[in-house]
């Protein structure tokens, strides 16, 4: 079988090999050599929108709302397996469901009788999501992908679900490297892609300009979320005169952009889903003011009784699409602007952050809009001052950014840093080791860590997971622990391997937050190898009850309230 040069098989086949390749400038490479070939407009808004965004743009608003479980119930009765006893412990083994179902769908007898690759193409593969978003039922969601499985391979099952998902295809190609091909493949500045993206919300709108030389035409449009701009570890750039910086406190909140435009108001999260109707209060607040068209980067935060709360309590706000009266008077939120990027049809990203800064003031003084609070700093005394005024207040630390920056969208760069500590760390064990990717390719380098529950009458196993961590030691650390990998696994399920209770790891962590999908009901936000206790043993790691009591005590803190030096300026109280 010939394959098509818009087949969906290709696509699969390029993200395949670009997960296994090393180096970002190579993995650029297959995609520009893939990106080439593309004709029609639409495949190449397609390949470029699957690899970056997913099966939706990103400003559609659409979502095929296809549960994971719902997925894997349908792949297990696609294998004739048990889903409980046979594919439930695949996919903890190998930690990806999607990796899961090709394994399965590759070995299996009676999957194998089952799908035949028709080598469809692109926009085939678009049609399916379409059909999967209008389509409401559970049942009928699951015969439409039924139906598409049967007509492709396992290698493109795979990536049809991980685009499904809306998220990283966890191939080391990330947005920055998709328009890092669209400039190379048609000769254009990556400057120019970049700002296209930004202002007109969809790389896969961006790709088809940059094919047709008409990238000058794009243009922001109210209620298309723009790339947020993002902030890099103080720790990981080299800052030479903190005077050029400013300071605020760093919010335990969830990043907002606010779209505002003759009584409509439309709110995004930092992943640029709509979440509007979670929060019928700010929506409230902003319709009922005389405001010009505007977009405002803030911050929504739990706020009651004078003070921010933690944001395990936003959590419980989080996802609610109709949140009842007990909700909002429980967990009342508010949304504090740092930053104003479009005014009276006037994008602003442009504008040095000192000119954006005046214009909020002037903005939040004459609608009484919160925004943070601005601190001078001049030395290292500065920051720890302020750093620990901001833990006082519950915060988790400072935003330090440069006065003459632009808004560098998506990017972390050297104008916005963040100073923070970590919430906690935990003592873990190592469960299972998975084979790395690009660079790392050819050693164990992600790897899912757990606590123990052998005295936690809730459980039957000794250990269950807490995380997943790949970063944090040292190349050697790494050449050391693969070496002791060998003598320490139990099976081996693909690029996965189940590991003898045995390496104790001391994980640093953001956060710790609910997540009722996993085993242990929670999740660590942003974990990180702090030390690797080549001295402790299995029997010395911390439990799920320690996990659940830090969490508690993270809730039940004592927070200073926004009386004197508050982190930021509510108007309307003057």
């Amino acid at each position: 079988m010939i394959t098509k040069s818009n087949s969906f098989t290709r696509l699969a086949e390029t993200a395949q090999s670009i997960s296994s390749t090393r180096g970002n400038n190579a993995k650029i490479k297959l995609f520009v050599d893939y990106l080439y070939k593309l004709k029609a407009d639409k495949d190449v808004e397609l390949a470029t929108q699957f690899l970056s965004e997913g099966a939706f743009s990103s400003v559609s608003g659409k979502r095929a709302s296809v549960g994971h479980r719902t997925i894997a119930t349908l792949a297990a009765d696609f294998c004739e397996i048990d889903y409980e006893k046979v594919f439930k412990p695949s996919k903890t083994a190998s930690g990806s469901s999607s990796e899961t179902i090709q394994r399965l769908f590759e070995n299996i007898p009676e999957a194998q009788s089952k799908w035949k690759s028709e080598n469809l193409t692109l926009q085939e593969i678009n049609e399916i999501f379409e059909s999967l978003y209008i389509t409401s039922k559970r049942d009928a969601k699951q015969q439409i992908l039924l139906d598409a499985w049967m007509r492709m391979s396992p290698l493109e099952i795979k990536y049809f679900i991980r685009i499904l998902g809306q998220g990283s295809l966890r191939i080391g190609f990330e947005t920055k490297s998709v328009e890092n091909a669209i400039a190379k493949t048609y000769g254009k500045e990556l400057e120019t892609v970049r700002y296209a993206r930004m202002i007109s919300g969809s790389i896969g709108r961006t790709a088809v300009m940059a094919k047709n030389d008409a990238l000058d035409e794009a243009s922001f449009k109210m209620f298309s979320p723009i790339a947020f701009m993002l902030a890099s570890p103080i720790e990981s750039r080299a800052v030479t005169d903190l005077s050029e910086y400013i300071a605020e406190e760093k919010f335990d909140g969830m990043r907002c952009q606010a779209h505002i435009s003759d009584g409509r108001v439309e709110l995004f999260s930092r992943d640029l889903n709509q979440i509007s109707s979670s929060f019928p209060e700010i929506v409230e607040f902003f319709s009922g003011k005389e405001l010009p068209d505007l977009v405002l980067d803030g911050e929504i935060c739990v706020f009651k009784d004078d003070t921010i709360l933690p944001f395990q309590l936003l959590q419980k706000r989080m996802g609610v699409k109709k949140p009842s009266k007990k909700l909002l008077t429980q967990y009342p939120v508010l949304f504090i602007a740092y930053d104003i990027l479009y005014e009276d049809g006037n994008p602003l990203f442009d504008d040095l952050l000192s000119v954006r800064r005046v214009k909020l003031e002037k903005l939040s003084k004459k609608h009484s809009i919160p925004i943070t609070s601005q601190m001078k700093i001049y030395n290292q005394d500065d920051v720890e001052e302020l750093f620990q005024r901001a833990l006082d207040h519950g915060n988790e630390g400072l935003m330090l950014k440069r006065k003459d920056s632009v808004y560098e969208y998506g990017q972390r760069r050297k104008s916005w840093l963040k100073v923070k500590k970590p919430s906690g760390s935990l003592d873990t064990v190592m469960l299972y080791a998975h084979a790395g990717s690009g660079k790392r390719g050819g050693t164990y380098s992600d790897f899912t860590l757990g606590v123990s529950v052998k005295d936690d009458d809730r459980y039957e196993e000794e250990f269950i997971p807490i995380g997943k961590a790949y970063g944090g030691y040292s190349d050697e650390e790494l050449k050391k622990m693969n070496a002791l990998i060998k003598d320490i696994t139990l099976e081996r399920f693909g690029p996965t391997l189940l590991l003898k209770p045995h390496l104790v790891i001391e994980l640093e962590f953001e956060d710790i937050q609910i997540n009722k999908r996993t085993k242990a009901k929670y999740t660590l936000r942003f974990p990180r190898f702090k030390a690797i206790r080549w001295d402790l043993s299995p029997s010395d790691a911390d439990t799920l009850k320690d996990v659940e009591r830090m969490y508690q005590q993270k809730i039940d803190e004592e927070r200073s309230r926004q009386g004197k030096n508050p982190s930021f300026y509510l108007p309307s109280r003057n």
